[in-house]
């Protein structure tokens, strides 16, 4: 309703704009319409301003937002007459490699919905241009599909150059250009400011401009019907010139110069200087260089119908504006000047049409003005009018599209040299007065809506974007936690059953390598004992028996040969114990294989075997001593290989040749010692000789039986018949030992030095509450230490390789399950300010101003 009383409102008013009879009271009703339009396009501003605030904050705290970037796909699809939408290549500036088909919809009010090709249904497809109503085939392709407001100068570099946007911008962080589009929000924000005050002021304000030359001092004359500005065939209008009711100066016709606009204020006549009217040639031509504004305030004394400054309604500023490329500066402050106008005369000369700059400066000013008031002047200097007209309008038609649906009464093709007596220029200035008070909601609003409308447009298509984005990583998110998810709690479930097996491993390696040890070492101290090697090795054998004359040199060859075999036993051990821990590193290999998931790096450790029991070396080259330690040959010697290296092992004593306290033992003690050994030898006879010798009647040992027992014998042997007997008891004794030295000596030096050797490595009862380790149990603890230590570091490996592995899943379910909750809030959120943005389109009434 409020659309047709607005139209039948501006339709009346327009055929009686000229008519003198009830004019104040079409204006007057104009400006009614007009305030109901205002007051719900400055809630709609507001509404805006907000919802701005909130992508900031949500952009800071909350999303990166990505920079779409749309074209048009290669392929069309047939028309369908249930939407109205055409098929878009979605890529971002940040990621122009990744494309996704879309729909780009236009619907009410001219909002703008964007969806995936796979959230679109397959009965809905794109449609062809020429289905699409008239006023959406007015409307520019590159706008359909493309940023107003938010538009990024992202073309750096020359076209096809490394240095293009492809090969820079795509190098930028995400991060990066989302602050570069809140700054564009940002700016936004501050021009809603803008747009707020100037909707808000009952007055508006027009703006006369074009190129050099063009005509604009003249045409601003004839409107007037004074000649008050400078004319000549150059460049004359050299600021900004605002032209006021001089009703706004207590009826004072006079000339205000202000430096400074920002700080004008009539009433404070600090803040500017006074001239007349007669003087203002006179200032142009001597402030040529002049960058403030100059304020005419002028008596127009033609009727209200007829006056644009002085209509009785509303305060009107007609302002003559510097050519466009006077010079850059003029250029620049022109542009940003235009932000704050509510029309826009633009005066074109017939003979140039639109040049360069004047397209460029038509093409930023349309991005929030539907609707420019074109004067082509000079028109009657042009011979093939129709052929002008046809181009003129071909150009207007592709800068503002609305302007060129009304170009009837919004482009007039006239000569203001002529003046008042032209017909086609009455026609022009009722048009004017009719767009500027009459058509307000057209001159005055119509560009604040247009740019909310832009605005909008281009934060439904910033969010449809991101909203496809926040779908994309969802899917993303759900296909990385079916695969992560399953992963990780197999590696929680073989947690404890890995940590199982490893200490299996290690425990029964080092137990292994321990009993292993134990008794290969205990089997060489046994036949050391008998007084055989350690080990059968062809590189271990023992001496030849030299004879009597070399028996010292004999007993200490055997003694180290016997020393060999068994630092050879050792050796052996430590084979064994390379081969079970080459087994235990393996069992630990295959336990990674097992319970590592897919894709996580196997050790690159190579086991050496070699490695184990080597030497330690001190950082100045030196021998590490271990710290192991056992009684050996009645002193506490250093553990390892190389007791055939000792010289005090290898040196042999007169019991290495004849161990009387072993045989005595043997055969009048406890023989516990040497049970292995039975049967009477050599050896055996001459030690019960001597017993004999030492035992007489029955009575056994002690130094005072001794003496007695010599005494009687002493007795015995003086008697004749005792040294008839005598004599054979004396020739077995001497047979004895001869067949000892010359038959036994050979065998029994072997088994002598063997039994001491395994005695001094072998710890004694009597000694059992010392403290010192076994030369059997030392060995044993040695290489299950060796064991343990390599097969524990092969665990602590794959552990770590497990724990780390368990914290990159954990970390990537952890990091899915954000992206995904953070990715479900984003597309809802988007989906709030999609609403929001069609609720605010019905808030400020755009259906209406449209």
């Amino acid at each position: 309703m409020l659309t047709a009383a607005i139209s039948t409102s501006e339709s009346l008013l327009s055929s009686k704009i000229t008519a003198t009879e009830g004019a104040a009271d079409t204006l007057y009703g104009a400006q009614a319409a007009y305030v109901v339009q205002r007051d719900c396009l400055l809630g709609g501003l507001s509404a805006t301003k907000s919802l701005l605030s909130d992508i900031r904050i949500f952009n800071k705290d909350s999303w990166t937002l990505r920079y779409p970037k749309l074209r048009p796909k290669s392929d069309t699809v047939a028309a369908s007459p249930k939407r109205h939408g055409v098929r878009r290549t979605l890529s971002f500036a940040d990621d122009p490699s990744s494309e996704t088909d879309v729909i780009l919809e236009r619907g009410f009010a001219s909002s703008l919905t964007l969806a995936s090709i796979a959230d679109t249904p397959e009965n809905e497809s794109e449609e062809s241009p020429s289905d699409l109503d008239g006023d959406e085939r007015l409307i520019p392709e590159s706008e359909v599909s493309d940023f107003h407001v938010f538009r990024l100068d992202l073309n750096l570099g020359a076209p096809g150059s490394s240095a293009a946007a492809g090969a820079l911008v795509s190098q930028l962080e995400k991060v990066s250009i989302a602050n570069l589009v809140d700054e564009r929000m940002a700016a936004s924000s501050r021009h809603i400011d803008k747009l707020h005050v100037r909707v808000e002021d009952t007055s508006s304000k027009v703006l006369v401009t074009g190129d050099l030359n063009a005509g604009k001092s003249t045409f601003v004359n004839t409107l007037l019907r004074r000649a008050v500005m400078p004319v000549d065939q150059q460049p004359c209008t050299a600021a900004f010139c605002e032209v006021h009711d001089f009703a706004e100066n207590s009826n004072v016709e006079e000339v205000h110069v202000v430096k400074d606009a920002a700080t004008y204020n009539i009433n404070d006549d600090s803040t500017y200087r006074r001239a007349s009217l007669g003087d203002l040639d006179s200032i142009m031509t001597a402030e040529e260089d002049f960058q403030g504004i100059l304020k005419l305030y002028l008596n127009d004394t033609r009727p209200l119908n007829q006056s644009l400054l002085n209509n009785g309604v509303v305060d009107i500023s007609l302002i003559d504006a510097p050519g466009l490329n006077r010079d850059s500066v003029r250029t620049t402050a022109l542009f940003a000047r235009q932000e704050e106008i509510d029309v826009i005369v633009f005066v074109v000369s017939a003979e140039n049409h639109l040049t360069e700059s004047a397209r460029n400066f038509l093409k930023t000013a349309s991005n929030e003005k539907a609707y420019l008031f074109i004067v082509v002047n000079k028109f009657d200097q042009i011979k093939n009018k129709d052929k002008c007209r046809r181009m003129v309008l071909e150009q207007i038609k592709e800068l503002s599209p609305r302007t060129y649906e009304d170009a009837s009464h919004l482009v007039h093709f006239v000569d203001s040299l002529v003046g008042k007596d032209d017909s086609s220029f009455e026609d022009l200035e009722a048009s004017l007065r009719s767009f500027v008070l009459v058509k307000r909601a057209k001159s005055k609003l119509n560009p604040a809506s247009t740019y909310l409308c832009n605005l909008l447009s281009d934060i439904e298509l910033l969010v449809g974007a991101n909203a496809i984005v926040a779908q994309a990583e969802i899917v993303r998110a759900k296909s990385d936690l079916d695969v992560a998810r399953p992963v990780l709690e197999r590696m929680k479930n073989s947690r404890d059953v890995l940590e199982d097996a490893l200490e299996a491993v290690e425990e029964q390696g080092a137990h292994s390598a321990s009993g292993k040890t134990q008794r290969m070492l205990t089997d060489a101290l046994n036949r050391i004992g008998q007084g055989l090697p350690a080990v059968e090795l062809s590189s271990v054998q023992m001496p030849l028996y030299p004879g009597l004359l070399s028996l010292w040199d004999y007993a200490r060859d055997v003694r180290k040969a016997l020393l060999t075999s068994l630092d050879a036993a050792v050796k052996l051990a430590e084979d064994e114990a390379r081969t079970i821990t080459a087994a235990g590193v393996e069992q630990v290999l295959t336990l990674g294989k097992e319970h590592l998931p897919t894709g996580v790096e196997r050790s690159r450790r190579v086991f050496m075997p070699e490695a184990m029991f080597s030497t330690r070396r001190t950082r100045d080259g030196k021998r590490k001593i271990r710290r192991n330690s056992a009684v050996v040959a009645g002193g506490t010697l250093g553990l390892g290989i190389g007791l055939a290296t000792r010289s005090e092992m290898i040196q042999p004593t007169l019991f290495d040749l004849l161990d009387v306290p072993h045989h005595f033992w043997v055969y009048l003690g406890d023989s516990e010692e040497d049970s292995e050994e039975s049967g009477p030898s050599a050896l055996g006879i001459v030690s019960v000789g001597i017993g004999a010798v030492t035992m007489i009647g029955g009575q056994a040992v002690g130094v005072r039986a001794f003496v007695e027992g010599a005494v009687r014998i002493a007795n015995v042997f003086s008697n004749e018949a005792t040294r008839k007997w005598a004599a054979p008891v004396l020739g077995a004794f001497i047979l004895g030992a001869t067949t000892y030295f010359v038959l036994e000596l050979p065998s029994s030096v072997p088994r002598t030095i063997g039994r001491r050797i395994r005695k001094s490595l072998v710890k004694p009862e009597a000694r059992a509450e010392m403290q010192e380790e076994l030369f059997v149990d030392a060995h044993a603890a040695r290489v299950a230490r060796e064991t343990r230590k390599v097969l524990r570091l092969a665990s602590w490996d794959l552990r770590e390789r497990f724990r780390v592995a368990m914290d990159e899943r954990s970390r990537e379910v952890r990091s899915a399950e954000e992206m995904e909750r953070r990715a479900i809030l984003a597309k809802e959120w988007f989906t709030k300010v999609g609403q929001r943005t069609n609720d605010i389109r019905e808030q400020a009434g755009l259906v209406s101003m449209s």
